[in-house]
């Protein structure tokens, strides 16, 4: 407890999943002793002394969550800071501030689909999505109109089975592309995780929220530089443009000291790779 009989510590949520062992490197990396039994564990709930937090000099309850519920809880005021893709915060707009870009779990969102010209019956193409409003966004400020069809997983399917023209979705390696017949088209955006922040903590934990963030970017630096690089993309290796919609990355505001949270704004004019319905 503070002095004011407040607790002062902080509560930062993480996402379970592929990202979770990077991000827990990267603290322990910037000496924040997260056991290390904890990546094998169920426990949804971890708590770090002020002893081991290192710089930060604050106890610490790290919360393990589903990444598309990282900005809920964060907005929410449930925790001071979590850690969550590019992706999620375009697709979720929520209203949290955007503090640092920590270079994990780098990949893009791209365009995809079978590379064979649209039906001539078909006036409206589908689109096929886990991310239906970042998808429209895009393709609204490009003058396309579409019919955005939401699915949960298993994306590349749609137009394997007629379901959708094309899809928009996380591509790594672009694997899973390839050995199901599928075109990367174009890269809607370069993602990477970021560390988001509460409205009112930034405020109200001040300190200790500035010196978590040093503390992540001190490694991040030290690391070469790399946070905010976009994964290698198809034009990349072949030299050419990358897309680069500014509703997608430069866009979004990111902490503004007019107390605006992440607002991706959809301008997208971009350099386009290539035509995603094949006109």
């Amino acid at each position: 407890m503070g002095a004011s009989g407040r607790w002062d510590g902080l509560r930062i949520v993480l996402p379970k999943g592929r990202v979770l062992g990077e991000a827990l490197q990267l603290l322990r990396a910037a000496r924040i002793g997260v056991p290390p039994e904890e990546e094998d564990s169920r426990r949804l709930i971890i708590d770090v002394g002020r002893e081991a937090s290192g710089a930060v000099g604050a106890p610490l309850q790290f919360i393990l969550a589903k990444p598309v519920d990282v900005p809920i809880y964060v907005e929410d005021g449930a925790a001071d800071l979590g850690i969550v893709g590019k992706d999620v915060l375009l697709e979720l707009e929520r209203d949290v501030y955007e503090l640092l870009d920590l270079g994990i779990g780098a990949c893009r969102l791209s365009v995809a689909g079978l590379g064979a010209p649209l039906p001539p019956t078909r006036s409206m193409p589908r689109v096929a999505t886990k991310y239906p409003r970042t998808a429209r966004r895009f393709f609204a400020a490009r003058g396309e109109q579409v019919e955005i069809i939401a699915l949960s997983g298993s994306i590349e399917l749609a137009p394997l089975l007629g379901l959708a023209e094309r899809i928009v979705d996380i591509v790594s390696t672009g694997r899973t592309l390839r050995e199901n017949g599928l075109r990367e088209f174009e890269v809607i955006a370069p993602i990477t995780s970021r560390l988001i922040a509460n409205r009112a903590s930034l405020r109200l934990k001040a300190d200790a929220v500035g010196r978590f963030q040093a503390a992540l970017a001190a490694v991040v630096s030290s690391a070469g530089g790399t946070a905010g690089a976009p994964a290698a993309s198809p034009a990349a290796e072949r030299g050419g443009p990358v897309a680069r919609p500014d509703f997608a990355g430069d866009g979004a505001r990111r902490g503004a000291a007019d107390g605006a949270g992440v607002r991706p704004e959809s301008a997208g004019d971009g350099a386009v790779l290539g035509r995603p319905f094949g006109r």
